[in-house]
C-alpha cells in the first residue's frame, strides 16, 4: 500500500504564489500595513512622544524581519513534513503529525507542534525587532522590549492554526 503525502502550507498552499505570483499583491501590503498598525498602535498606548518618527525608522525593518521570522516558523512546520514523510503508514508520527499540515486540532501532537512553530516565530519576531530597534535613540530599553513583545505576541503567525481542508 502506497502512503499518499501532501504537502501543505502554513497560511495558504506555497505553489499560490509560484502560478499565481499577483497573490504576492495582497500579501506584502496586507502583511505592511499589520505591522504598521501594531508599530503605531504600541506607541500610542506607550504615549511615546515622537511616534512618527519612530514608525518612519522601524517600519521596514520590522516589516523584512517578520517575513524572515514567519519563514522560520515555515522551517519548523516543514520539519513534520519531513518527519511524516519518512514515517511508516499508520505508525504513530504519521498519524499524528500529518495533522500539522492540515489540521492542527486533529491531534495533540499536531496542536503541540503547531503551538512550537508560533511560538519560535514569535521569539523571533522579538529577538529581531529588538535587534531592529537597538539603534533607535527615540525608544528607552523599556519601550523597546514592550514593543517588541507587542509584535511578537500579535504579529505571529497565528494563521497556523487554521485549518485547511
Amino acid at each position: 500500500m502506497k502512503k499518499e503525502v501532501r504537502l501543505y502550507n502554513v497560511l495558504f498552499p506555497i505553489w499560490l504564489l509560484w502560478i499565481f505570483p499577483q497573490v504576492w499583491l495582497v500579501l506584502l501590503p496586507g502583511n505592511l500595513l499589520i505591522d504598521c498598525l501594531v508599530l503605531t498602535g504600541a506607541l500610542f498606548v506607550l504615549k511615546c512622544r515622537s511616534k512618527w518618527a519612530v514608525v518612519r525608522q522601524l517600519w521596514w525593518k520590522f516589516w523584512l524581519l517578520g517575513f524572515l521570522a514567519d519563514f522560520v516558523g515555515v522551517l519548523w512546520m516543514m520539519l513534520a513534513l519531513s518527519i511524516v514523510s519518512n514515517a511508516e503508514a499508520h505508525s504513530w508520527w504519521y498519524d499524528s503529525l500529518s495533522y500539522a499540515m492540515h489540521n492542527p486540532f486533529g491531534h495533540p501532537a499536531a496542536f503541540l507542534w503547531t503551538l512550537a512553530a508560533v511560538a519560535l516565530a514569535g521569539y523571533c519576531i522579538y529577538r529581531f525587532d529588538k535587534r531592529a530597534m537597538k539603534n533607535c535613540v527615540l525608544l528607552s530599553e523599556g519601550e523597546k522590549r514592550k514593543i517588541a513583545l507587542s509584535m511578537a505576541v500579535i504579529t505571529a503567525p497565528w494563521l497556523f492554526f487554521i485549518p485547511m481542508y
